[in-house]
């Protein structure tokens, strides 16, 4: 089936283009082409009415959403997380699981290809990011603490040689063992995120020699300039804007980083080195004051308000309940960034980091045809994956 996309603003990765009409064979991108050349010989038209014609979003920090945890291990939850988000724009997406036990982890693990073959009508699943449990006990922030351990050799070499489906992988490069816990998964093609942790500079670049390559949520669970006695010490964040080959992350909900942090961060590390992410929650996408950030059997109960997931007593953070269409609509419109980077945050670049981009992240002949449509203030009009629409609002 060839369908075509007409009538609207196409974002390529660096510029709008007017116009040029979108091609979709099957669940492929066939081309993009001038109107003046556009046939008669597709099955069905798609017209964008003037609307932003988008790669889909590619979220790689996402617990959970619409009432689901991808902690809860189970095929419903996964599919329910997945067709909540794509509601909002994400066309792909990495299931992230939180610090737990060996035994909630591995039932996450399990439930990953049955989830991905009854996925219909949600965004692609393409593999897992563990965010722990290897963490700076100083920074687990929400995390449980219960859970948290320097590197287990044994046990990470357990997972990684029995699921092919982890792509990413975060912990603190501070702690023993941590540099060959990098080395091994940068072998194994998975990438080393630096994550709740405790680092200073000389840390960071230890743990940069033995490849890690990503900062997991750039500002939260990590440490910025600090003193010991009077002298002044670089800490993570400092370290990321120093490192170049260093990608980071960015949860633009607007809670977590004020407008002045989103706005040096894209100024140090520009769009090819930033991901937008939702770090989203059980809560995103609903409509809730009470939620759970975990699963449903050993969740820790979270408050949300003022647009974020709060600890009850409100002293910190609980991931987000954010979307995609959220974080892109505010560094547009409240970091001021130029609405082709923002989304190439938010599509190329997460792609690229996790080394989809042959196939996600932009619109361009032979990339599967995961595209969105959205108005001038970044509400989702309709969402296609695979060629297929999921989700339209007219």
């Amino acid at each position: 089936m060839r369908t075509l996309i007409t009538n609207g603003k196409i974002i390529l990765p660096n510029r709008i283009v007017e116009n040029k009409s979108v091609i979709i064979n099957g669940n492929k991108i066939e081309a993009v082409i001038d109107d003046a050349k556009i046939g008669t010989d597709a099955d069905y038209v798609i017209d964008a009415k003037g609307l932003y014609v988008s790669p889909g979003f590619v979220d790689i920090h996402v617990h959970g959403g619409g009432g689901y945890s991808f902690m809860d291990g189970d095929t419903e939850s996964f599919l329910g997380v997945a067709r909540a988000h794509a509601i909002h724009g994400t066309t792909s997406l990495l299931p992230t699981t939180l610090a737990c036990t060996f035994e909630e982890l591995k039932a996450a693990l399990d439930a990953f290809d049955d989830a991905v073959k009854a996925n219909k009508d949600g965004a692609n699943m393409l593999g897992f990011n563990l965010e722990g449990p290897y963490f700076s006990l100083a920074q687990c922030g929400a995390q449980n603490p219960e859970y948290i351990t320097p590197p287990q050799e044994k046990q990470y070499k357990e997972i990684a040689e029995k699921y092919n489906s982890i792509l990413m992988w975060c912990s603190a490069p501070e702690l023993e063992g941590a540099p060959e816990f990098a080395r091994y998964l940068t072998e194994k093609g998975i990438v080393a995120s630096i994550a709740h942790t405790n680092a200073d500079y000389d840390d960071v670049v230890k743990g940069y020699e033995a490849g890690y390559r990503h900062v997991t949520h750039i500002y939260s669970g990590m440490t910025g300039v600090f003193r010991v006695n009077s002298y002044r010490h670089a800490g993570v964040v400092e370290s990321a804007f120093l490192i170049d080959d260093l990608t980071v992350e960015v949860i633009a909900d607007g809670c977590h980083l004020p407008k002045a942090l989103l706005q040096l961060i894209y100024k140090i590390k520009g769009a090819d080195r930033i991901a937008l992410v939702t770090d989203a929650t059980n809560a995103a996408g609903q409509n809730v004051t009470e939620s759970i950030l975990g699963s449903r059997k050993n969740g820790t109960r979270v408050i949300v308000e003022d647009g974020v997931a709060k600890l009850p007593d409100r002293q910190s953070f609980a991931g987000s309940v954010a979307t995609t269409d959220r974080l892109v609509r505010n560094m547009y419109k409240l970091a001021e960034v130029k609405l082709v980077d923002a989304v190439r945050m938010a599509s190329l670049t997460p792609a690229r980091i996790i080394k989809k981009d042959i196939n996600k992240g932009s619109i361009a002949a032979g990339k599967d045809a995961d595209i969105v449509l959205f108005d001038d203030d970044i509400n989702i009009k309709r969402t296609i994956i695979g060629g297929k629409t999921v989700f339209m609002n007219e």
